[in-house]
């Protein structure tokens, strides 16, 4: 059955959504003047809002700050700085938010602000800086550019999609997004932050139903180092501006932008030269072919073998092993893309294989297929290499 909607690209991101303003400005937190580092994102009405958080038990002041408004409140601005996670900085930290956003109601009227934070943890917010940015913000401003900019840390080019929505009868509506993560990435809500707007007329309940399963089938299946940071955020705001809405249509915008943002973020894993997706398929049941194929996506063995494009099946097989599902040498195969590499059959690579094995390992991306013949379930999740550069990257992050 044909969909009667299409969804179609729109380059400058968040500036296409209907009553949105987004600006950033350097105040000095950040050595590279030509960048920002406090940012926001502001709706000429209120929003509601939809939101899902790291899964670490020490999640970040912002988030806390965030929980405290009441459930199902509505609010017309985020604001988001770099250079510090305000993590582990106790009740001060969410009182330092609580002064940022007095200062910033005495230059524009706002409505339950939040707030989203990167970078180094165990520091206070600047808060003296961070408002001095209150006087340099073009609140009526639409530069989603700078805004993509200003929250990047480690990543090395911007995250910014932007897609409309025609429905038919002249009816449309838009959905924009910025983003960032390159280190820190974790599927259990990988480390990044991600702010979604749309000018759809969705339902708060459609909204909370729809960004968990976008979230659990993009940010929640990619790894680069296995670790899971204090300050994930995913956050979608609608304004209702556009008065249109189709569920079926909003669902498909929403996981093609958050997968392909998803996609960017393991593209630029810090250092990382390639993207791999591991399928597991034939497991007992889902819950297993999801354990055994995040443990792939995580493996530090599995990672650098990608890195030195060294097609050694053995870590794939003992990684699947170790994960504790259940798993039969007998039953098991191995594919790279579609070369067969390990099955009871061929237990050695011959040096045809081998050398097709090479090939396939040199590309960009590809896939890992591990079938454990015990059943119909299947999972995939996303991976990366990891190079010398990752660790040359995290070793100086303070400095």
């Amino acid at each position: 059955m044909l969909s009667n909607y299409t969804i179609e690209p729109l380059e400058n991101g968040l500036s296409n959504v209907k009553g949105f303003f987004c600006d950033a400005v350097n105040i000095g937190m950040r050595p590279n003047t030509d960048q920002g580092d406090v940012a926001f994102i502001r709706s000429e009405v209120l929003c509601d809002i939809s939101a899902v958080f790291t899964s670490n038990t020490f999640q970040a002041a912002p988030i806390k700050h965030f929980q405290k408004y009441p459930k199902g409140f509505q609010t017309d601005f985020v604001l988001v700085n770099a250079k510090n996670a305000n993590a582990m900085t106790g009740e001060k930290g969410i009182e330092d938010i609580d002064r940022i956003m007095s200062a910033l109601e005495s230059k524009i009227k706002v409505h339950n602000p939040v707030m989203s934070s990167t970078g180094v943890i165990g520091y206070r917010l600047p808060v003296e800086k961070i408002t001095s940015a209150f006087h340099t913000l073009d609140f009526n401003a639409s530069n989603s550019d700078k805004a993509a900019r200003a929250i990047m840390t480690t990543d090395s080019f911007k995250k910014e999609l932007a897609y409309k929505i025609e429905l038919g009868n002249n009816e449309s509506f838009n959905i924009a997004a910025i983003c960032k993560g390159a280190g820190m990435i974790n599927p259990a809500m990988a480390t990044m932050l991600c702010f979604i707007i749309t000018d759809a007329a969705i339902p708060k309940k459609d909204m909370d139903e729809l960004l968990r399963i976008s979230t659990d089938n993009s940010f929640n299946r990619i790894s680069v180092d296995g670790d899971t940071s204090t300050n994930d955020t995913v956050l979608l705001l609608s304004n209702k501006k556009s008065a249109n809405y189709n569920k079926a249509a909003f669902k498909e915008a929403l996981e093609k932008i958050m997968f392909e943002l998803a996609m960017m973020i393991l593209k630029d894993g810090e250092g990382a030269n390639k993207l791999v997706a591991f399928e597991v398929k034939g497991a007992k049941n889902e819950e297993e072919a999801k354990k055994a194929s995040t443990a792939l996506s995580n493996s530090l063995l599995v990672k650098t073998a990608l890195f030195g494009e060294d097609p050694n099946w053995g870590r794939i097989a003992s990684t699947i092993g170790a994960s504790g599902i259940a798993c039969d040498e007998r039953t098991l195969t191995i594919h790279y893309d579609d070369l067969l590499i390990y099955s009871n059959a061929f237990r050695e690579l011959d040096k045809e294989r081998e050398e097709q094995a090479y090939k396939i390992m040199k590309q960009e991306s590809f896939t890992v297929t591990c079938d454990i013949g015990l059943g119909d379930a299947s999972y995939t999740s996303y991976g990366c290499d990891l190079s010398y550069e990752y660790v040359k990257i995290n070793a100086e992050y303070r400095t």
